[in-house]
C-alpha cells in the first residue's frame, strides 16, 4: 500500500460484542452485574484471606493473588465494555487503547503462570507433606508470586512494543470489545509477520509451559489420591483439586480457542465469545468455586461474620 494511504491514527472504534440494537440493554444488564459479582467476590477474598490468620498459608497466598490478577483482569475490559452497551460509538484513544492491550496482556498471562504456580502447590502438599512447609516457605511463595508477576509484564512489554512499531490505515474500527492482539493486527498498513511469530512464539511458551506444569502436577496427584486408602482422605484430597482444575479447564481451553488459530482464520465472532470467558466470566467464577468448595474458606468467612454481628 502507497504511503499516501496511510494516516496516522490517533483514536480506534470499538465495534462491540454485538450490533443489534434490541441486545444491548440486555447485556449491559447481564454484563453489570457479573462486573458487580466479580468485584465483590475478588475483593471479599482477598478481604478474607487478610484477615483470617487460619488462611496465611501458601495456598491462600496464592489464591489472594489469582483474586487480585482476576480483580484487574476485569475492570481492564469490563467497564470500557459497558459503554459500548449505552453509546453509539465507544471510541478509545490510541494511547488508552495501548494502555488497555498491555495491562490485559499483564494480567492474562500472569494467570496462566499462577494457576500454574497453585497447581505446584498442591501437587507439594498432597506427594510430599512431610517437607510442604519446607519446600513452599514464605520465601519461595514470595519469588513464585514475584516471578509470575515479572513474565506477565515482560511479555506484555515485548507485544505492546511490537504493536507500536506498526503503521495502522485509515481504516479505525476494531472488531472487538477491546483492544486485543489479532483484531488490531488486521488494521495495519505493513506487514504483521514479527508480531505473528512473536504471538505464536509466546502463546506456545505461556500456554503449553504452564499448562504442562499444570498437566505433569496432576498426574503425580492423582497417582498419590488412588494410593490413599480412606475414602474420607481420598475425597479430601480430591476436593482440594477439583476446583482449581475446573478453573484451569475454563480459563486455558478459551485462551488456547481463540490465540491458536492460524492466522489466515478470521477474528470474527466466535473469536468474541471464547474471548469474553476468559475476560469476564472465569474472573467471576474464580472466587466463587475457590469458596463454595472450600471448607477453610467457608468456616473463616463464618467467623467473620459472627464477629461482626456480635460487635
Amino acid at each position: 500500500m502507497a504511503a499516501g494511504n496511510h494516516s496516522t491514527v490517533t483514536e480506534f472504534i470499538l465495534a462491540g460484542l454485538t450490533e443489534q440494537p434490541e441486545l444491548q440493554l440486555p447485556l449491559f444488564l447481564l454484563f453489570l452485574g457479573i462486573y458487580v459479582v466479580t468485584v465483590a467476590g475478588n475483593l471479599g477474598m482477598i478481604t478474607l484471606i487478610g484477615l483470617s490468620s487460619p488462611l496465611h498459608t501458601p495456598m491462600y497466598y496464592f489464591l489472594s493473588s489469582l483474586s487480585f490478577i482476576d480483580l484487574c483482569h476485569s475492570t481492564v475490559i469490563t467497564p470500557k465494555m459497558l459503554v459500548n452497551f449505552v453509546t453509539e460509538k465507544n471510541i478509545i484513544s490510541y494511547p488508552e487503547c495501548m494502555t488497555q492491550l498491555y495491562f490485559f496482556l499483564v494480567f492474562a498471562i500472569s494467570e496462566c503462570y499462577m494457576l500454574a504456580a497453585m497447581a505446584y502447590d498442591r501437587y507439594v502438599a498432597i506427594c510430599s507433606p512431610l517437607l510442604y512447609n519446607v519446600i513452599m516457605s514464605h520465601q519461595a511463595c514470595f519469588s513464585l508470586i514475584l516471578g509470575v508477576y515479572i513474565i506477565g509484564l515482560i511479555c506484555a512489554f515485548a507485544h505492546t512494543g511490537c504493536m507500536f512499531r506498526i503503521p495502522f490505515c485509515k481504516f479505525d474500527l476494531i472488531n472487538h470489545y477491546f483492544c486485543d492482539i489479532l483484531p488490531l493486527l488486521k488494521l495495519s498498513c505493513s506487514s504483521t509477520h514479527v508480531n505473528e511469530l512473536l504471538i505464536l512464539i509466546f502463546t506456545v511458551i505461556n500456554i503449553f509451559v504452564s499448562s504442562l506444569t499444570i498437566l505433569s502436577s496432576y498426574i503425580f496427584i492423582i497417582a498419590s489420591i488412588l494410593r490413599i486408602r480412606s475414602t474420607e482422605g481420598r475425597s479430601k484430597a480430591f476436593s482440594t483439586c477439583s476446583s482449581h482444575m475446573l478453573a484451569v479447564v475454563v480459563f486455558f481451553g478459551s485462551l488456547a480457542f481463540t490465540y491458536l488459530q492460524p492466522s489466515s482464520v478470521t477474528f470474527m465472532n466466535e473469536g468474541k465469545v471464547s474471548s469474553v470467558f476468559y475476560t469476564i466470566v472465569v474472573p467471576m467464577l474464580n472466587p466463587l468455586i475457590y469458596s463454595l468448595r472450600n471448607k477453610d474458606v467457608n468456616i473463616a468467612l463464618k467467623k467473620m461474620l459472627e464477629k461482626r454481628i456480635f460487635l
